[in-house]
C-alpha cells in the first residue's frame, strides 16, 4: 500500500515539476502581475492584488539584503547530494515573500540544489499531499532526492521560530489577530531571514 502511495506522490511531483518555474521566472511573473494590477491564485480580490504589490517590494528588498554567515555558507557548500527543492507558493502570501528569496540565496550556493517553484492553486493535487494541520498552508518546500525521486523531508509554511510564535498565540487566543500578524511581519524584518537559513541547513543535515 505504501509503495502505491509513494508512486502516486512521485507521479504528482513529476507532473508539477514539468510546470515549475525558476526563482527568476517567478520574480518576473510577480513583477508583471504588479504592472497588470493582478495576482496569482484563483481569487483576484483587491486585497490579494494589494498583497502581491507589497510582497513584490518585500522580495526585492530581501533579494538585495539577505546575508549568510561564513559558517552557514560552508555548511551549505559542503552538501553533496543532488536534490530538488520544490516550493508551493502564491504571490499574495505574506510569509512566502519573506521566505522564498532566502531559499534562493541558500540554493544559489550549491549546484546540487535545484530550486523550483509552482503555484499552489494550479497544483492542488500536490498541495493536498503536503498539508499543514489539514490546511493548504504556504510556502511549502518539498525536498526530493533527484536519484530516487523520493521525498526526503519538507519545510514550511514558516521557519520553526515563527511557527512556535503562531502556535503559542493560537493556543492562547484561538486565532491570529491583525495585531499579531503585524508583529509577525516585524519579526521577519528583524530576523533578516536567519531562522529560515538555519532551518534550511537542518534539512541538508
Amino acid at each position: 500500500m505504501e509503495v502505491l502511495e509513494n508512486t502516486m506522490i512521485n507521479n504528482i511531483i513529476s507532473q508539477s515539476l514539468k510546470d515549475s518555474m525558476t526563482y527568476e521566472e517567478y520574480r518576473t511573473l510577480v513583477s508583471n502581475l504588479v504592472e497588470e494590477k493582478s495576482t496569482t491564485g484563483n481569487d483576484k480580490t483587491e486585497a490579494l492584488i494589494n498583497y502581491t504589490m507589497l510582497n513584490d517590494r518585500r522580495m526585492r528588498r530581501w533579494d538585495k539584503t539577505v546575508k549568510l554567515s561564513e559558517a552557514s555558507v560552508e555548511k551549505v557548500k559542503s552538501f553533496n547530494r543532488k536534490v530538488t527543492w520544490l516550493v508551493l507558493t502564491e504571490s499574495w502570501c505574506g510569509d512566502a515573500a519573506h521566505i522564498v528569496p532566502v531559499i534562493d540565496k541558500v540554493a544559489q550556493l550549491n549546484g546540487n540544489i535545484d530550486y523550483k517553484i509552482v503555484l499552489r492553486d494550479d497544483n492542488e493535487d500536490l498541495m493536498d499531499q503536503f498539508l499543514t494541520n489539514g490546511g493548504r498552508a504556504i510556502p511549502k518546500l518539498i525536498m526530493i532526492d533527484n536519484e530516487t525521486e523520493d521525498v526526503i523531508t519538507t519545510f514550511g509554511p514558516r521557519p520553526s521560530v515563527a511557527t512556535k510564535m503562531v502556535n503559542d498565540y493560537k493556543a492562547e487566543h484561538g486565532k491570529l489577530s491583525p495585531e499579531f500578524k503585524e508583529d509577525l511581519q516585524r519579526w521577519y524584518n528583524k530576523d533578516k531571514g536567519q531562522s529560515t537559513v538555519e532551518d534550511l541547513i537542518n534539512l541538508l543535515d
